[in-house]
């Protein structure tokens, strides 16, 4: 497949601005799946920033600060080429609970204000142009997070708002407080139920849809053929795990048959197939290498026929994959 084609860019909801399509995850950068390299790391956010991939996402949690701090770095001098997403919400649980338990959450508002003062001071900026809650916190009415959060607005240190994981319920309130220019939830092939819940009031509300671990976290690139190649965090997900990792290994290799018939990677028929479900869908894959963030960038200019998207979503149906989407601890704070 060509390199280097032209970055495509969507509107982030119906007021919004227009972002690239197939932005920037950069949650790895963080040690999250092995050890990375913070030179490499900026190195990687720069190269992607002169690319014309602008929209880079990070979150206050992704190494607890330390994300936040190497994106700054990153973007410094380049801060007007840049569409920069973060989040609040997540609060760090107990040593070695994390994968148990979940990470506590916090939407407070007087949380919301304190959170968004120390991102803005490690990315080094005066305003965030998406600030999304991370996760719900069920014991706050959604409204008194999102009027802090428009609150946030009106001062100008944030542009838009966004939620992560909320249930279409929680969404529709929210958006009622405040307009909701995102909302981010996982999806890719192996995982779509959600997020198609979520899409339906999305689309009908105006909101665009950010699509986060769309290569399922790395298994849709093909890369991972064995449990040997299974590396930090990903050890933890039930994807991963033995009484699992083959039945979703034999969905990632008819994505295979398919992308070598393609002339294509796996990956970018992946990303061309979830850019395909409609105009309102951005996509954020991570990587820290500089190759594989070429390589998906491309799939935006993969055009897929009506047959061939149909194609794809039969060999991988949905509710096919093993495993659910994180761990116990994990699931409690997802989809509320």
């Amino acid at each position: 497949m060509p390199q280097d084609r032209p970055i495509q860019y969507r509107p982030l909801s119906a007021s919004g601005p227009r972002v690239a399509s197939i932005g920037l995850g950069c949650m790895s950068l963080s040690g999250i799946y092995g050890a990375a390299d913070d030179e490499q790391s900026v190195a990687l956010i720069r190269h992607a920033v002169e690319r014309g991939i602008d929209h880079l996402d990070t979150s206050d949690m992704y190494g607890w600060g330390h994300n936040e701090q190497v994106v700054g770095q990153a973007i410094r001098g380049r801060r007007n080429q840049v569409f920069l997403a973060t989040k609040f919400g997540q609060t760090k649980p107990p040593e070695g609970q994390a994968g148990q338990q979940g990470n506590g959450v916090n939407g407070r508002p007087d949380y919301v204000i304190a959170a968004c003062e120390a991102s803005l001071k490690r990315l080094g900026t005066d305003r965030i142009d998406l600030y999304y809650q991370h996760r719900v916190d069920p014991t706050v009415p959604v409204e008194e997070t999102v009027g802090a959060m428009g609150r946030l607005v009106e001062q100008g240190k944030v542009r838009y708002l966004g939620l992560c994981e909320a249930h279409p319920e929680r969404i529709a309130r929210a958006h009622k407080e405040h307009r909701l220019n995102a909302v981010q939830t996982e999806y890719s092939l192996l995982y779509r139920e959600e997020a198609e819940e979520t899409r339906a009031v999305t689309r009908k509300l105006g909101i665009a849809f950010v699509a986060y671990s769309p290569l399922g976290r790395g298994f849709l690139t093909g890369a991972l053929d064995t449990l040997a190649d299974i590396d930090g965090r990903r050890a933890q997900h039930p994807r991963f795990q033995p009484e699992n990792f083959d039945k979703n290994r034999a969905l990632v290799a008819r994505i295979e048959d398919l992308a070598r018939a393609r002339g294509c990677t796996p990956a970018q028929l992946t990303l061309a197939w979830l850019l395909a479900q409609g105009d309102d869908v951005v996509a954020i894959p991570g990587t820290r290498r500089i190759d594989r963030l070429d390589e998906n960038s491309d799939a935006m200019g993969l055009a897929l026929t009506a047959a061939e998207v149909a194609e794809i979503a039969e060999a991988v149906p949905k509710g096919a994959a093993s495993g659910t989407r994180y761990p116990a601890g994990g699931m409690k704070g997802v989809y509320l």
